[in-house]
């Protein structure tokens, strides 16, 4: 019997627009249909508090089951995400025909059509990178100009209030394989240039952050330094060569975000410690922050305005106390979640730290799974809701950029001899 969806899983170029794709049932497998439409964003997010309004405190606020079962009277779930709506802003915002109708700066709009219609000789972008890029540029410069753009910056304002206090972030999602590094890239360069040649604009910045869960991601980073032999920027031919300049003046750290623990400044045993401490107050020997930076991230102390890109950012976050299902946990699965806690406490203090001290204008998310994980305080796989686009696992396939993943089956099978 023949699976067209096995078979030819492929419906568009990557560097198309997926104007089409493989209908799924409510189990997540294909029902064989082709739906001429681009698959829309579903998942379930925390619903963000909304500002204080007038009335009593003590009203119960009706809740509606739409979290699937997620829903309490402490946190709303809602399966409806934003990322429709500002796909389509978006969509709308690049069938302008003029650059001059973009409002963006005029070297917004020379990358802008260099990533869109530049004959590449080498590796080009695709749909799905270029479109990662054109949301966070539309956030950040178009946004601010309308109703609706102002509404969903509030949104993000408001998602990020609860989990990431003092910070303003955005995700932005997009499958493993689809090529997150290059995203940042293109990101680097279009601040960059535009610091760089609007030195008097606080919307812009050529100092970056980026931080990583590991050495092997930090590594594979390195490319995103314009000095690299491999860099992106000229060898992937990401911004004109009449722009290169401008880039080389990027201050980027790359790191792992394990670097911001507070390291001990001596090396003490417990009886060498207590014998110094004598009766006195307790020895202050870990690092203060500012020395922290210092060994982190030397090359952008005493810049302001910093941009955070957050590598695999799921495990970054600043967890909702006193959950319900905080105190249900057991055994291992309570061991995990203490792990990821710790884990997300030590990032986002990291980066809180690099805001109190330096300044950091925005931070954005790239990962294939910006979602809570256990212990987070939220139902574990939830969306974060300040998440602003999506590629999926099945846009990927669907356009040939991932292989169809093939699960081996056992055969009991008689052998001749």
């Amino acid at each position: 019997m023949s699976n067209p969806f096995f078979d030819h899983p492929i419906l568009y170029s990557p560097y198309e627009y997926p104007a089409r794709h493989w209908e799924l049932d409510d189990d997540g497998q294909p029902t064989q249909r082709i739906m001429d439409r681009r698959r829309r964003a579903e998942f379930i997010t925390p619903i963000p508090k909304p500002k204080k309004r007038r009335g009593s405190a003590d009203q119960q606020q009706i809740v509606f089951d739409e979290g699937k079962g997620l829903s309490t009277k402490a946190q709303e779930y809602d399966p409806t995400s934003i990322i429709n709506e500002l796909r389509q802003q978006v969509d709308q915002w690049r069938s302008l025909p003029l650059p001059n109708q973009w409002q963006v700066t005029p070297e917004t709009a020379h990358l802008l059509q260099h990533w869109r219609h530049h004959q590449f000789s080498g590796f080009r972008p695709f749909f799905c990178q270029i479109e990662a890029v054109e949301t966070a540029i539309w956030l950040m410069e178009v946004a601010p100009r309308s109703t609706t753009g102002k509404r969903i910056l509030e949104h993000i304002a408001s998602a990020n209030k609860e989990a990431n206090p003092e910070l303003m972030r955005f995700a932005l999602k997009l499958a493993t394989g689809a090529g997150k590094t290059t995203v940042m890239a293109m990101l680097i360069a279009w601040q960059t240039i535009n610091a760089v040649r609007r030195s008097q604009s606080n919307r812009f910045t050529r100092g970056f952050l980026v931080a990583a869960p590991g050495l092997t991601i930090k590594d594979r980073l390195r490319v995103l330094q314009p000095n690299d032999p491999d860099s992106y920027y000229a060898s992937r031919e990401l911004v004109p060569s009449e722009m290169l300049d401008d880039v080389n003046r990027a201050k980027i750290v790359i790191t792992n975000y394990h670097a911001f623990k507070l390291r001990e400044r001596i090396d003490l045993s417990k009886g060498g410690r207590s014998l110094l401490q004598g009766r006195g107050d307790e020895l202050k020997t870990l690092e203060t922050e500012g020395q922290m930076l210092q060994r982190v991230m030397p090359d952008l102390m005493g810049m302001k305005n910093i941009l955070v890109l957050n590598d695999e950012a799921h495990h970054c976050y600043r967890e909702k106390v006193g959950s319900e299902e905080e105190e249900e946990l057991k055994g291992e699965e309570r061991q995990e979640a203490e792990k990821n806690k710790e884990a997300a406490r030590l990032w986002i203090s990291g980066l809180e730290a690099v805001n109190r001290k330096l300044g950091i204008s925005r931070v954005i998310d790239l990962s294939a799974t910006p979602f809570f994980l256990r212990g987070s305080g939220y139902a574990e796989g939830t969306l974060f809701p300040w998440t602003m686009s999506d590629f999926s696992l099945m846009d990927a396939i669907e356009c040939g950029i991932v292989k169809l993943p093939r699960v081996p089956v056992a055969e009991n099978k008689m052998l001749r001899r």
